[in-house]
């Protein structure tokens, strides 16, 4: 969707005491971070500060005369995607996705994830709220380049990609909750509404310390309902749209999922010495040609779709390893499901008794379920 400056610049019309709320938010997270963090707090907690400022009522767009027509047309679909995650998806009925906001930009965060070069654990930081996790997240590219220059000054793996969305947990409902944004209004149908129901899931359930539980949990969901409006309220060609696009993601995946296993398996060999380091970085180098060879193939059965070149382009351990965060525990989330007798109720109290226990006891349950 083209971006409109001129209805991004409205008047910002926002509730009573927000913003002196918003400023104490401000500046909790400095008291919280150290002074090393203090800077990253602060463009963290500002810009969604700007952010919840430019966002207005999707009733008011839809009611403007000066909004264009197309814009009006995708926010009404993201109502009706909104009620459908509520009414069929037992989601959180809240403020969240009932505002939109134009930021005029492709992104609404850039964020960095690193690895080692002979590993795909990914590096962490650790927040106040969210606990530690394996990306940072900055509002402007330009201080997310530079943090990407200064881990691979320490010799790490890194990947620097844009979000569409991100989720603030429900933690922002009372000052209008996460917004609708530009930066993914104009998905296609059916990947709008995985997107949605993705960060709608984070306000169902986050466990501190464990970005893979999340983000495995959010994707699950995000699959499951989206099969489901698929299946019951999209039209004929959005159902054959986004098939061909699915068909093609879940090829790339399975790809990047035996290269991860091929990689994995390489960095379990000795490197104690610079003999052993020199092995172990032709075995990566020739999966890495492997991986890229065989993405090859897979684009010419799909007829020359370009979509994936930059991903597969940039890939490296990071990259890779951030990709397993949201991967990884899918199958054992849908068997999950499945076993609560696809009682989305149900499957969410399931997931919370599973969260209470200890990390590596959730990881080896949702792993062994589905073998």
């Amino acid at each position: 969707m083209h971006r409109n400056r001129s209805l991004a610049a409205r008047p910002n019309q926002t509730q009573p005491g927000l913003k002196a709320r918003l400023l104490a938010l401000v500046l909790l997270a400095l008291a919280l971070g150290g002074c090393a963090d203090t800077r990253y707090y602060w463009q963290s907690v500002s810009g969604h500060v700007a952010l919840m400022q430019a966002a207005r009522p999707v009733s008011d767009w839809l009611a403007d005369p000066q909004a264009p027509p197309l814009l009006k047309e995708r926010l009404a679909l993201t109502q009706r995607i909104r009620d459908f995650a509520v009414s069929e998806l037992a989601l959180p009925d809240n403020a969240s996705y009932r505002r939109y906001a134009d930021l005029q930009r492709s992104a609404v965060v850039w964020n960095v994830v690193a690895a080692p070069e002979f590993s795909l654990t990914l590096k962490t930081w650790c927040f106040p709220v969210a606990g530690c996790v394996g990306y940072r997240g900055y509002f402007r590219e330009a201080d997310a380049r530079e943090l990407a220059q200064q881990l691979q000054a320490q010799g790490l793996e890194v990947s620097v990609y844009g979000v569409p969305a991100y989720s603030t947990l429900g933690w922002m409902n009372w000052a209008g909750g996460d917004p609708l944004l530009n930066t993914f209004v104009s998905l296609p149908e059916g990947e709008l509404a995985r997107l949605m129901f993705h960060e709608l899931s984070h306000q169902v359930l986050y466990v501190a310390d464990d970005t893979m539980f999340n983000e495995s949990f959010a994707t699950a969901v995000e699959q499951l309902g989206g099969a489901r409006w698929l299946a019951l309220r999209a039209s004929d060609r959005a159902r054959t749209d986004y098939a061909d696009f699915d068909a093609r993601r879940r090829q790339l995946r399975a790809l990047a999922l035996a290269t991860r296993e091929r990689l994995q398996v390489i960095y379990r060999g000795p490197a104690e010495s610079t003999a052993d380091r020199e092995q172990l970085a032709r075995d990566k180098q020739a999966a890495m040609a492997d991986f890229r060879a065989r993405y090859t193939a897979l684009k010419a059965a799909w007829g020359g779709y370009a979509g994936y070149d930059p991903w597969v382009a940039r890939a490296n351990n990071a990259s890779f390893g951030a990709q397993a965060a949201y991967d990884e525990l899918v199958p054992g989330f849908e068997a999950l499901f499945e076993r609560q007798g696809r009682d989305w109720r149900a499957f969410y109290d399931a997931v919370r008794h599973l969260a209470d226990r200890p990390a590596p006891e959730r990881r080896r349950i949702l792993t062994t379920t589905t073998q």
